[in-house]
């Protein structure tokens, strides 16, 4: 295939250092926060009005309802301050400006795009396509989160992307969460925790609970099994890890999607919420439901997870189980194979694989799809998204490692009733890092989380050397008929 059937886009998302997101600093455990909390409350009530008006001209613009913010810091360090002397309401937020600071999400890098069909089609001309892009954006410390914008693909493939809003937010946990008691079950055998413990601490609880009601029972069974003691805390520590890596967001109705950020919250997501592949998934009765599998890094695991959300507002984190769960780069299928889900993995590190589950949350068996076979994929192989129905099979873009850890995209297709099979794939890259892209973060790299098909046009968003990201589109047909 002639890479001049590849149109490049004359567009390009570079990281911004100025979208700051507003989060906690400091715990309030820290040895140092008794100390700050004294030096604050011995100030006088002039010094503490100059010193917030300060705060408030320096940083109240750049974020959305500061205050508020602030005040909700106070609130969790209030403990600290070892007094129940009445506080003036700047004296609270200067509190709170001190256990709070500014993280730049795309300080190093804004990459690894995956794109979906927006849920609003409304108000579009003829023949055009409202997209929601999902990044990859990172920080201080590589830490990863997970930022969106918002675009609109004409009749010709133009792409208009929204601009970003200036501000960054995240979510409110959902407040009383309930967790059904048989799934919680059968997620803690599959790892290996359902022993007198458990089965002790889940005997009392209703068929559904609270993470109050689960901590409340674990501490008690905790308590009759103290003969127990460093026994009963490692499992207790992590039935509480699994409920708190199974939980739920919601960002205000009124906020722009570009404002909107997913950043890590869980143990499990410590060090980044890495790759996420969005995919709209079609159910049998006719729902649609946007999910994405991604990454979750604290520093030393890798550990497979999913996203589900039905409009990008609210957004349910679920950990994934069973022996196929390994590896980066899982991706869905967007429907069901003879009623059964269908996902793709890369559990060797080398080759890829299909698994399919009668429940999204378990995956136990994989079977070998493709190996590497071209030079350009000879160290290992890997999904650029889910895969795309056509009429021809299962379009699947790919990475393949070649020489010098160069990183190029490929396709194969799938067989759409056996997509264990695959009936044809491409000798060369799609794309290739040229000139323009091979410089950055990670050099010598192009990568996609996710494409999408307008009409017989397939839409690659790509990241260039894990830095920032661009376009390209390419005919279906070209891609089909190339294939060997």
């Amino acid at each position: 295939m002639k890479t001049t059937q590849i149109k490049r886009k004359n567009l390009v998302l570079r990281p911004d250092r100025t979208r700051v997101l507003l989060r906690p600093f400091l715990q309030t455990n820290d040895p140092r926060a008794f100390r700050i909390c004294a030096n604050v409350m011995a100030l006088p009530e002039s010094k503490v009005h100059t010193l917030w008006a300060q705060v408030k001209a320096e940083f109240g613009e750049r974020h959305v309802k500061t205050d508020e913010f602030l005040e909700r810091r106070f609130e969790q360090l209030r403990p600290c301050l070892r007094t129940e002397r009445k506080l003036s309401r700047e004296r609270k937020l200067l509190l709170g400006s001190y256990f709070s600071h500014e993280y730049s999400l795309e300080a190093a890098a804004l990459f690894n795009p995956s794109i979906v069909p927006h849920p609003d089609q409304t108000h579009l001309p003829r023949g055009a396509l409202r997209f929601i892009l999902s990044l990859r954006a990172t920080g201080e410390g590589h830490i990863s989160s997970i930022t969106f914008r918002v675009g609109i693909l004409d009749a010709r493939d133009n792409i208009n992307l929204t601009p970003a809003t200036h501000y960054c937010l995240e979510p409110a946990q959902t407040p009383n969460l309930s967790y059904e008691k048989v799934l919680f079950e059968r997620k803690l055998q599959e790892l290996g925790l359902v022993g007198g413990f458990s089965r002790r601490a889940l005997h009392d609880l209703p068929d559904e609970f609270t993470l109050e009601e689960l901590s409340a029972s674990v501490s008690r069974a905790a308590r009759q099994l103290r003969a127990r003691k460093q026994e009963t805390a490692d499992v207790a520590r992590k039935v509480i890890m699994l409920a708190q890596s199974n939980y739920e967001v919601q960002f205000a109705s009124d906020s722009n999607l570009s404002e909107r950020v997913l950043f890590p919250t869980t143990p499990s997501q410590s060090n980044g919420i890495e790759d996420a592949r969005f995919v709209l998934f079609q159910h049998e009765d006719g729902a649609r439901t946007y999910y994405a599998t991604y990454t979750a890094y604290d520093g030393r695991m890798i550990l497979p997870q999913f996203i589900q959300t039905p409009d990008f507002l609210h957004f349910k984190f679920i950990t994934l189980n069973g022996p196929a769960v390994q590896n980066k780069g899982m991706a869905l299928f967007p429907r069901k194979i003879h009623g059964r889900y269908a996902m793709l993995g890369r559990q060797d590190y080398e080759n890829i694989y299909v698994m399919f589950s009668d429940h999204l949350h378990f995956w136990h068996s994989t079977q070998l799809a493709l190996t590497p076979k071209f030079p350009w994929e000879f160290i290992q192989m890997g999904n650029c998204g889910s895969p795309i129905e056509t009429e021809a099979g299962w379009l699947v873009l790919s990475h393949g490692v070649g020489a010098m850890r160069k990183y190029c995209i490929g396709a194969f297709l799938l067989d759409r009733d056996d997509p264990t099979k695959v009936i044809g794939r491409l000798r060369e890259p799609l794309i290739k890092p040229n000139e323009n892209e091979r410089e950055g973060y990670v050099p010598n790299v192009v990568y996609s989380c996710g494409s999408l098909l307008h009409g017989r046009q397939l839409i690659i968003p790509y990241a260039m050397s894990d830095s920032a990201t661009t376009f390209a589109t390419l005919s279906l047909d070209d891609v089909l008929s190339a294939m060997e």
